[in-house]
């Protein structure tokens, strides 16, 4: 599997709350958030780790280019409108065949997602398994509407009504997918001038894609101050 991290963003809430860092490398435990994902990645047999990272946040490039891995680790530095055109500026560069990409600030158990990497390196049915959780800590959920084999239907910004005869997911902002599948449809949308990573997950299921939900208890985000120390103890317990 080749892994991609998007990690291009401003961290604009962060810095207004009095973050100085540059959020990918904010620490967890000691660890900044983006060395953490990429030691977590490398764990999971990675044959190549990409990162795309914003241009203003030098010290986030130097920090990469410090980094001594088993692995090759490919750096993009652009600054993008939204996550959807930042992973098609990594898609560029990451290898073809099965892929996982994630956002820089997406926190989970290693041993959740190493259970997930495996469960689609074994996959030989679907072209896509999304991570999604229970879990409910977004601001913006983006809820996932499966059927009664986690096959995903549709991605949402409402809750359905019909949602409440069945358990409701949110996505988890970790995507596996086979590239020779998914990135046509990235590409449709870019040229299209679409923007923003659930309209691309849409795309996907319009396209008729065979996407398959993957439950995770518990994965959350930092977007917040607060929420620094709330991974931490999420990582600790």
């Amino acid at each position: 599997m080749h892994f991609g991290i998007i990690a291009a963003g401003e961290g604009s809430r962060l810095a207004a709350e009095g973050i100085n860092q540059p959020k990918p490398l904010v620490p967890l435990n000691g660890t900044p958030m983006i060395e953490r994902l990429i030691d977590i990645m490398v764990n999971c047999h990675a044959e190549s780790v990409s990162v795309i990272i914003n241009e203003q946040y030098t010290a986030v490039g130097d920090h990469l280019r410090s980094l001594r891995l088993p692995v090759p680790l490919n750096i993009v530095v652009r600054t993008t409108p939204s996550s959807m055109h930042s992973f098609y500026h990594l898609s560029q560069i990451m290898p073809e065949g099965k892929i996982c990409l994630t956002t820089v600030d997406t926190i989970f158990r290693p041993d959740d997602f190493a259970a997930y990497v495996s469960a689609f390196e074994t996959d030989t049915e679907h072209d896509g398994l999304w991570a999604v959780t229970p879990f409910i800590d977004d601001e913006k959920p983006l809820y996932v509407e499966v059927d009664s084999s986690l096959r995903i239907t549709a991605f949402r910004d409402r809750l359905p009504e019909s949602a409440c005869d069945r358990p409701v997911y949110v996505s988890g902002g970790i995507y596996a997918m086979r590239s020779e599948r998914a990135l046509p449809v990235l590409e449709q949308c870019i040229e299209q001038g679409q923007s923003r990573m659930r309209n691309f997950q849409r795309a996907l299921v319009a396209a008729g894609l065979n996407l398959a939900a993957y439950p995770i208890e518990k994965i959350i985000d930092v977007d917040h101050a607060a929420d620094i120390a709330t991974a931490e103890a999420f990582l600790n317990s």
